[in-house]
């Protein structure tokens, strides 16, 4: 090449070495690529930090913070020169924290109740029962099942259905609504066949690791289980760690210090583990009893299955003598037995019928730990070209001193337990600081990091990041309850802040918006729009139409018409049972390939992916699936049957209460002057039809 002029210059033998790199046969062990130490600069990065618990400020003088929440943010607001809103009216407020703690909205008795509340804890009091109520962990497993990449399909072109993946689905709603605390809660789902492999609960949890797509039909099973493997080894990074760690997959991450070695040796907790798709899920007692069920039944039912056998021999061998060229059907068979010999099978096979069958133990998806197996990285990500072994090891970036747990064994013999315990230590730099950061956008529609997902260097910073710090610090203090943190927001003042101007604090609210558009100090609430779920939700809820039936495999509610029309058969198998149709849309069958068409409207994430933030769009579907839709139409008639029913021939008293159902308030008197005038000509149907069209019935204040 030195003969070439200008090749040196061009770097066209990079290219060409490149290209042959590339094209060295498949298995061919390259070098071992040299890692690249973590520079302490790096390590600088706020989210890589001890996580350690801030004292809470003292109020400005003048100011008054009961509450530690409000105390930070109270001093970031004081120091900018603001102030923030006052709370919102308590109908606002109970309608709410309904909505954001159920998914539900307010019956009119309740909001009766509340408003006639004067006692100095009624709002707390409302908070617990909202809490207890079944309705809440089927309201938060959603946000959960969001970032667990939570399908009942495969995904990819067959999308195959999954008949027992709706386990994992009603697994973390029960632990929702216990309370399971959430180190084990997250501990399980990394490792729950190894900490309490007797405990169907555990093994059940264990699904978070399977719940992405997969590819069970690919020929090539080495490449499905490698693709597997790196979705998870992502999933966890991202969901645990807050950190994109499936960028290192093919390479080292471009921003963050994560290596391709990192990538693998996190990967490498996993490689022992198997698929079942349908794992027998029983305690040791349940299994037992069910051996024993089965050999009582198997004493009573082998006299009778062993006299059937001997008359069907019977049969065999007289059809053989009288007829050798007729075929043993059980015609044959029947027709060269005697008329006793006849009347003694048919008594058989109903003594034998009669005996009660001994039901399956339930079976699971999970994953569990089986045979040893090496782990490698792979050059360019490539299954085809495994290179050296590496052994299971935690992200170096987020391993701070004292934080590995060990025995002193050898770091090939790490387990998925090693790692689970590492990923729940309350003094990880990243978990508690990610969860905590994650529990404050469900309440609120941002995180005090805006990037739920990503707390490295591409990142945001938090907006309050002592605050951050001292509510991850308070979650273990609290025992890692859930349902404590959400007392804990929900009381706060910064909750219950008005999201609306009013003529009293008109200029609060000016001085608000233009010192702090984006809402980053939190000196006022923000209108949030119902996603999907929770408008089906609502809707089914003020009609009257909600079941309160939890749990079992997703049921399949009609879909349109015209999207019927476009479908593969069996796509989409509507559930015989009309009343399943009615079921809280946490129930509704999730298919890869597929979204129900109201929750595509109203920005149901792809679940081929974890979703740490949903997109609040507004366009057009969204209001021609709530004026033209079927649902909504069929939905807005039985309000009106019930409306009618309820108050028969007072149409003042029916628009008053489908305000209240609808929109948790009295209308007022110029609502209701036009409401009688609307209902008189269009009827009382199309009136809640329009009510289901505000943007008061579709947002939360």
């Amino acid at each position: 090449m030195n003969g070439v002029p200008g090749w040196e210059g061009t770097g066209c033998w990079r290219l060409i070495a490149g290209a042959w790199f590339v094209c060295l046969p498949l298995g061919v062990a390259a070098t071992e690529p040299v890692e690249r130490p973590i520079d302490p600069v790096e390590r600088l990065h706020w989210a890589f930090q001890p996580l350690s618990r801030p004292s809470v400020p003292h109020p400005p003088e003048g100011l008054a913070a009961a509450h530690p929440i409000d105390a930070f943010l109270q001093a970031r607001l004081h120091a900018a020169g603001l102030r923030a809103l006052p709370t919102a009216d308590r109908a606002t407020l109970l309608r709410r924290a309904t909505f954001d703690l159920t998914g539900l909205p307010p019956t009119p008795e309740e909001l009766d109740a509340f408003l006639g509340d004067a006692t100095p804890d009624a709002w707390e009091r409302v908070v617990d029962r909202l809490l207890a109520s079944p309705a809440y962990g089927e309201r938060w497993a959603q946000h959960w099942l969001d970032l667990a990449r939570f399908a009942e399909t495969d995904g990819f072109e067959h999308d195959l259905p999954r008949p027992q993946a709706w386990r994992y689905r009603d697994w973390v709603i029960a632990a929702l609504n216990d309370d399971l605390p959430l180190d084990l809660f997250l501990q399980w789902q990394i490792a729950g066949d190894l900490l309490a492999p007797d405990d169907p609960r555990a093994l059940i949890a264990t699904g978070f690791l399977l719940c992405g797509p997969d590819m069970p039909d690919i020929n090539n099973q080495d490449e499905r289980r490698h693709v597997l493997l790196n979705e998870l080894t992502a999933a966890v990074g991202e969901v645990y760690l807050g950190l994109q760690v499936g960028c290192a997959q093919c390479h080292d991450h471009k921003v963050d210090p994560i290596s391709q070695l990192d990538f693998y040796r996190l990967r490498a907790f996993f490689e022992a583990g198997d698929i079942f798709q349908d794992h027998v899920i029983a305690t040791p007692a349940e299994r037992a009893a069910d051996q024993q069920l089965r050999a009582q039944r198997g004493a009573l039912a082998g006299p009778l299955e062993g006299e059937l056998k001997r008359l069907e021999d019977t049969a065999r061998q007289r059809l053989r003598d009288q007829n050798p060229d007729l075929p043993p059907t059980a015609d044959n068979l029947r027709g060269v037995l005697t008329a006793e010999e006849q009347a003694l099978q048919h008594t058989l096979k109903q003594q034998l019928a009669r005996l009660p069958p001994v039901p399956d133990l339930p079976k699971g998806r999970v994953f569990r730990e089986g045979s040893s197996r090496p782990a490698h990285w792979y050059a360019r990500g490539d299954f085809r070209r495994p290179m050296a072994e590496v052994a299971p090891a935690f992200p170096r970036i987020a391993d701070l001193p004292g934080l590995s747990p060990g025995d002193g064994g050898p770091a090939k013999l790490r387990s998925r337990r090693e790692l689970a315990f590492w990923l729940t230590d309350p003094h990880h730099p990243l978990v508690p600081r990610v969860l905590v950061n994650r529990i404050w956008q469900f309440h609120f529609g941002h995180g005090l990091v805006r990037t739920p997902s990503d707390f490295g260097f591409n990142g945001g910073e938090p907006t309050h990041p002592e605050l951050l710090d001292w509510l991850a610090a308070e979650l273990p203090r609290r025992q890692w309850s859930l349902k404590a943190l959400h007392r804990l927001i929900v009381t706060s003042a910064a909750y219950q802040r008005s999201a609306r101007p009013a003529a009293n604090v008109d200029e609060v609210w000016s001085q608000l918006v233009a010192a702090d558009p984006e809402n980053r100090l939190w000196g006022r609430r923000e209108p949030l729009r119902l996603d999907g779920e929770s408008l089906r939700d609502a809707l089914l809820a003020v009609s009257g139409r909600l079941s309160d039936r939890q749990g079992g495999p997703g049921v399949r509610p009609p879909l349109p018409a015209e999207l019927v029309s476009t479908l593969l058969k069996n796509q989409w198998t509507v559930s015989p049972n009309v009343e399943d149709h009615h079921r809280r849309s946490i129930y509704l069958f999730v298919r890869r390939n597929l979204r129900y068409p109201l929750f595509e409207a109203f920005d149901r994430p792809d679940t081929n992916h974890s979703c740490p933030q949903r997109s609040r769009s507004t366009v057009a579907p969204q209001a021609l699936v709530l004026m033209n839709g079927e649902l909504a139409a069929d939905l807005a008639k039985a309000l009106a049957d019930r409306l009618q029913a309820d108050h028969p021939a007072a149409p003042e008293v029916q628009i008053a209460s489908a305000y209240r159902r609808c929109l948790g308030r009295f209308p007022t008197p110029s609502e209701k002057e036009r409401a009688a005038v609307f209902v008189q000509q269009e009827g009382l149907a199309s009136f809640c039809l329009a009510l289901f069209n505000l943007n008061e019935f579709l947002y939360i204040d």
